[in-house]
């Protein structure tokens, strides 16, 4: 049955349409992603909490949902808009549709908007609060919004990241990747990881667990890691005090992997400053050039903040640019064993091109491996 419902942007604009999924009001963050696949992935990827979600491609929810393509436990957007979501999906592993996916976690979708338009507005006057109006008209859902908090000022990695610690799989067999006594022993600092991360170390011959964000340096090293990798996560890095002094209690004690917030959250460790983006980088298809090697990636992203290259001290190096506006999308530690990255190495959805950053991690870990 048709039940419909409106997409109201703060600055006044309204976008009608049809609700599905869990129909009842959402609020968060409008922006959206340029993947042309991987819808399920970027549902439950915890990088998009509080943020309701604009997929630019057309028809979404048309293979389904698989029990293999889950990036954590739980779908993390606010909401979820689309020009057309498929109600009759076509896949061998698909177990439900996209409307009931979104039903069962009380998400609530838009479909039958123009989602082009949308778009158009988010890249000329930056991305901005949004709901999604059901039962209500959209001057009340107008009105309400304007009662909300900004996306800015909420610490949504602690609504992300594990409460307790966990392993991910011991390895039955090593690829040579490891020592011949054990394997490395890689913690992941969780402000908001995707699965495929694990899976990628996992895969490496490591030995894998996932700790809490506000795990403390002195925590961290008392579990004797190899390696630490520094996860990616949602929101504002200028309100992850907590994790900039873990990555500065960790710093020259073990190598370190940033990835996308880990990226942010290390060049604040060593004096640098974030700005926010006008509308952010989500999707598949970002270029970004390694300055070492003049080498161009097509790289997966998901961040609307980024580093200020101005503010960075000599010893941190910029590694990568975005070719797109120039931002900084990678550093290197000119002493420390540091990498980071800002996009996303581990994919889910997008191009594996940057598979190779876990091997790059895991020789550094070799290379400072004192047992």
């Amino acid at each position: 049955m048709y039940n419909p419902a409106h997409l109201v942007l703060e600055d006044g604009s309204v976008y009608r349409g049809e609700a599905f999924g869990a129909a009842r009001p959402a609020h968060g963050e409008v922006v959206f992603s340029t993947s042309m696949t991987g819808y399920q992935e970027m549902l439950t990827d915890p990088s998009f909490a509080g943020q309701i979600v604009v997929p630019t491609y057309p028809l979404i929810g048309n293979y389904g949902i698989s029990e293999r393509d889950f990036e954590s436990a739980r779908v993390q957007v606010a909401g979820f808009v689309v020009r057309e979501h498929s109600a009759r999906p076509s896949h061998a592993l698909s177990t439900s549709t996209l409307d009931e996916f979104l039903k069962s976690q009380g998400v609530t979708g838009i479909s039958g908007v123009d989602t082009r338009a949308i778009t158009r507005r988010l890249r000329t006057r930056g991305v901005m609060k949004g709901v999604i109006a059901v039962d209500e008209t959209p001057m009340q859902a107008l009105a309400r919004l304007g009662d909300l908090p900004d996306y800015g000022d909420t610490d949504f990695v602690q609504q992300v990241s594990t409460e307790e610690p966990y392993d991910w799989d011991s390895p039955s067999t090593m690829d040579g990747s490891a020592s011949q006594d054990r394997p490395y022993r890689i913690l992941v600092d969780d402000c908001g990881l995707k699965y495929n991360i694990l899976r990628m170390l996992r895969a490496r011959g490591c030995e894998v667990k996932a700790l809490p964000a506000r795990t403390s340096a002195d925590d961290i090293l008392a579990l004797k890691p190899d390696g630490v990798l520094m996860s990616p996560g949602p929101g504002d890095p200028e309100l992850l005090d907590y994790a900039v002094e873990a990555a500065q209690g960790i710093a020259g004690r073990v190598p370190i992997l940033g990835i996308c917030l880990g990226n942010q959250m290390i060049g604040r460790a060593f004096g640098g400053k974030t700005f926010k983006l006008k509308f952010g980088h989500r999707g598949a298809n970002h270029p970004v050039k390694d300055l070492a090697t003049g080498r161009v990636y097509i790289t997966a992203q998901n961040h609307g903040y980024a580093v200020d290259p101005d503010s960075l001290p000599s010893e941190l190096e910029v590694s990568h640019v975005n070719l797109n506006d120039g931002t900084v999308e990678g550093l290197r530690h000119t002493s420390m064993p540091i990498m980071t990255i800002q996009y996303h190495s581990e994919a889910s959805p997008g191009p594996l091109d940057n598979e190779y950053i876990f091997d790059r991690f895991i020789e550094m870990v070799r290379e400072s491996d004192v047992r």
